[in-house]
C-alpha cells in the first residue's frame, strides 16, 4: 500500500515537460488581417503620398504573389507543430556572420547587492560556491522534471527552452552555426555533470557529482580556491576563449585549424560544449549600487573576453568584489527562461541569508583538471588580434543601468494602467522629445502558449502613441485632451500585446512569406523592398529594441539592433523601474544617458497627467 500511495502521490505532481505533446501548434494568421495590421504599423513613418503608394503595393501583394506564398505557408504549417521554429533559429541567429557574442548575446547583473551580498573584496569564491550550488539544485530539479510548469492565466506555457539552460552551446560553422544540446532528464538517460571554470586565460573542469552525490558549497569552494591559487601564482593562460568573440566564419575556420593542430583540442572543445555551464572568475571589481548597476552590467555584457565562452548558453560571472553577472548566447532561449532559474536561486539565497547552512565536511574529490590546448604562433597571434578588435568595438558602447525609484508597479496599477504599456509609452514620448520624430520600436511578446513558441514583435510606435506624443509636446493642448489620447494609446498597445501572444501578430507571418519566396527561388516581393518596410523597422531595422524582463529583481541588457538606435530593457518592481539603455558613442545622434533620463522625466509627466485628471 505504501508503495502504491507513493506512486499515486508522485504521479499527481505535474512534471515539467508533461504537456509538451499537447500544446497547440503555432497558427498562421489570415493574410488580410496581417496585411491590414502592417499598414496600420507603417502609418507613423509615411506622408500621405508615401502611404498611398505602400497601400497599393500591399493590395497588389495580397491579391497576387502574397496569396500564393500564404497558401504555401499553410501547407508547411500542416506538417509542422511550429512552422517558424527552424527558420527563426537560422535567420535570427545561426546564419548571422557578425560577432554574435558582441551583437546578440544577452547579459544581466545579479541583484544580490540589494540584500545578502553588498560588494565586498575577498568574497568572490565563497559567494560563487553558494550561487553555483543553488544553480546545480535547479539542474537537479529540471532533470527530475520537478520545475513547475509555467502558465499565463490558465494556459500552459511551452517549457522546451528550459532544456537549453544547461549543457548547451553554439558551435560555429563556416556558413551557418549549429547548437549542441546535451541535456537529458533522468528518464531520458545520462546527462553531462561537469562545470567549466575560466580564470586568467586558463580553462579548468571538475565534476559536480561525486559517488552519486552532488558536491556541496564547501566542496565547490575547495575546487574554485585550488583553481584561483594556481592561476594567481602561475603565468596567465593563452586566453583561447577570446576566439568565441570573433565574426562567426572566422571563428569556425580557427576552430577547424585548432582541431587540425591536435585532435585532443576537439576533445577539449567538446568538453566545454557539453559542460553544465561556465563559471567565470573575473578580476575586475565593478561599482554597483541598487540605483546604479551600470558598471557591473557593462562588464557582464562586454567584459574580459578571455574568461567567458561567448557561445555557451550560460556563463555565470563572478567579480573579485563579490558582485556577479550572467552572459548568455541568445540563440537557444529567450531571457525569461533564464530569469525563472535565477529567481529560484535568488529566493534560496535570501532564505539562507547568502550562507551555506549545511555540513562543512569536504570529501576527497578529484582536483579540477586543466584543459590545456595545443596552440601555435598563428593561434596566439589570432587571440591577440581578436582581443584588440573586441576592445575597440566594445569601447564604443555607451551603456547605463539606472533605477527610477519614485514609484513602480504598485502606483501604476493603482491608476488602473498596465505597467508594461506605461513604460513603452514613456519611451515613445522620450524618443519623440529627444529626436523630434517617432521612433520605430520592437518589443518582445512571448508566444510560449504554442508548441516551441518563442517570440513575436509588438510594434509600440502606433498612430495612437504618436498622436498622444504630439499632444504632450503641444502647449495649446489641455490635460483632458492629453489624457484621452493617452488612454487610446494604452488601449491600442494592450490590444496588440494580446494579439501577439495569441499568435495573431504580423511580423513573423511576413517573415514566413518572405522565406517561402526565397526557398522557391522567387524574386523578393515589392512589399519587402518598399521604403515603408525598412522605415517602420522591418528587416531588423528597429531604432528602439526593447524588452520587459519581467516583474523581478532581474534586469537584462543587449546591444542596439542598428547603429543609430538604442536598446532599452526594463524590469518593473513594486516600488521602482530598473532600466538598461545602450547606444553607440560614435553615433552623433544617439545618447543612452540622455534618453534614459528623459524616460524617467516622462514617467513623472504621465503620472502627473493621471493625478491632474482626478482633481
Amino acid at each position: 500500500i505504501c508503495i502504491m500511495e507513493k506512486q499515486v502521490l508522485e504521479s499527481s505532481e505535474e512534471r515539467t515537460f508533461q504537456y509538451q505533446d499537447s500544446l497547440p501548434s503555432l497558427p498562421v494568421p489570415p493574410l488580410n488581417e496581417s496585411l491590414s495590421k502592417y499598414l496600420d504599423a507603417v502609418k507613423p513613418f509615411l506622408n500621405q503620398e508615401e502611404y498611398q503608394r505602400t497601400e497599393d503595393i500591399v493590395k497588389k501583394f495580397e491579391n497576387g504573389i502574397g496569396k500564393e506564398l500564404h497558401q504555401k505557408l499553410l501547407e508547411r504549417a500542416k506538417t509542422r507543430r511550429n512552422w517558424l521554429e527552424d527558420w527563426w533559429l537560422n535567420v535570427a541567429y545561426l546564419d548571422l556572420r557578425i560577432s554574435t557574442q558582441i551583437h546578440c548575446n544577452m547579459a544581466g547583473p545579479g541583484p544580490y547587492i540589494e540584500h545578502c551580498w553588498p560588494p565586498k573584496e575577498g568574497t568572490q569564491i565563497e559567494r560563487a560556491c553558494v550561487n553555483i550550488w543553488h544553480t546545480l539544485k535547479y539542474w537537479d530539479l529540471l532533470r527530475a522534471e520537478k520545475v513547475a510548469v509555467e502558465r499565463s492565466g490558465n494556459a500552459v506555457l511551452d517549457m522546451n527552452q528550459f532544456r537549453m539552460l544547461f549543457c548547451t552551446c553554439r558551435i560555429p560553422g563556416v556558413t551557418r552555426d549549429s547548437i549542441g544540446s546535451y541535456f537529458k532528464t533522468e528518464t531520458e538517460g545520462e546527462c553531462p555533470s561537469h562545470l567549466i571554470v575560466m580564470c586568467r586565460g586558463r580553462v579548468f573542469a571538475f565534476d559536480t557529482i561525486h559517488e552519486g552525490n552532488m558536491v556541496t558549497p564547501p566542496e565547490i569552494f575547495r575546487q574554485l580556491t585550488y583553481i584561483q591559487k594556481r592561476c594567481h601564482s602561475e603565468p596567465d593562460g593563452p586566453g583561447l576563449a577570446a576566439l568565441t568573440s570573433n565574426e562567426r566564419t572566422k571563428w569556425a575556420e580557427l576552430r577547424e585549424y585548432l582541431i587540425s593542430l591536435d585532435p585532443k583540442n576537439l576533445t577539449l572543445l567538446e568538453k566545454i560544449q557539453r559542460s553544465l555551464f561556465v563559471v567565470c572568475l573575473d578580476d575586475s571589481s565593478p561599482r554597483a549600487t541598487p540605483e546604479d548597476y551600470t558598471e557591473v552590467t557593462r562588464l557582464g555584457l562586454v567584459g574580459d573576453p578571455t574568461v567567458r565562452w561567448g557561445d555557451k548558453s550560460y556563463n555565470s560571472i563572478f567579480f573579485s568584489n563579490g558582485t556577479c553577472s550572467a552572459l548568455c548566447d541568445h540563440s537557444p532561449f529567450d531571457a525569461m527562461a533564464l530569469i525563472t532559474m535565477l529567481s529560484y536561486a535568488e529566493k534560496k539565497i535570501i532564505e539562507n541569508e547568502g550562507k551555506w547552512k549545511g555540513s562543512d565536511k569536504v570529501r576527497d574529490i578529484p582536483w579540477p583538471e586543466e584543459l590545456v590546448f595545443t596552440v601555435d604562433q598563428k593561434i596566439t597571434k589570432e587571440i591577440e588580434r581578436t582581443k584588440e578588435l573586441y576592445y575597440k568595438k566594445v569601447s564604443d558602447l555607451h551603456l547605463v543601468n539606472y533605477a527610477f525609484t519614485s514609484f513602480g508597479k504598485a502606483l501604476i496599477r493603482k491608476r488602473k494602467l498596465h505597467p508594461d504599456t506605461f513604460v513603452q509609452l514613456a519611451l515613445q514620448l522620450a524618443y519623440y522629445k529627444c529626436h523630434g520624430r517617432p521612433g520605430c520600436c520592437y518589443e518582445t511578446a512571448m508566444t510560449r502558449r504554442f508548441y516551441h513558441g518563442r517570440t513575436e514583435t509588438i510594434r509600440p510606435c502606433t498612430m495612437e502613441a504618436v498622436e498622444w506624443c504630439r499632444s504632450m509636446l503641444d502647449p495649446s493642448d489641455g490635460t483632458y485632451q492629453r489624457l484621452q489620447l493617452m488612454h487610446k494609446a494604452f488601449a491600442k498597445h494592450n490590444k496588440m500585446r494580446k494579439e501577439c501572444e495569441s499568435g495573431k501578430g504580423f511580423d513573423r507571418h511576413l517573415l514566413g512569406l518572405l522565406l517561402i519566396a526565397q526557398e522557391q527561388g522567387l524574386p523578393v516581393p515589392e512589399l519587402y523592398v518598399d521604403n515603408a518596410f525598412t522605415a517602420s523597422g522591418g528587416g531588423g531595422n528597429f531604432i528602439l529594441s526593447t524588452s520587459l524582463t519581467g516583474y523581478t529583481r532581474f534586469t537584462g541588457s543587449a546591444l542596439p539592433m542598428v547603429y543609430h538606435g538604442y536598446s532599452f530593457f526594463y524590469a518593473i518592481r513594486d516600488d521602482r523601474i530598473v532600466t538598461t539603455c545602450s547606444s553607440w558613442k560614435s553615433c552623433p545622434e544617439t545618447d543612452a544617458e540622455v534618453l534614459c533620463r528623459t524616460v524617467f522625466q516622462c514617467f513623472q509627466d504621465m503620472l502627473q497627467l493621471t493625478v491632474a485628471a482626478q482633481l
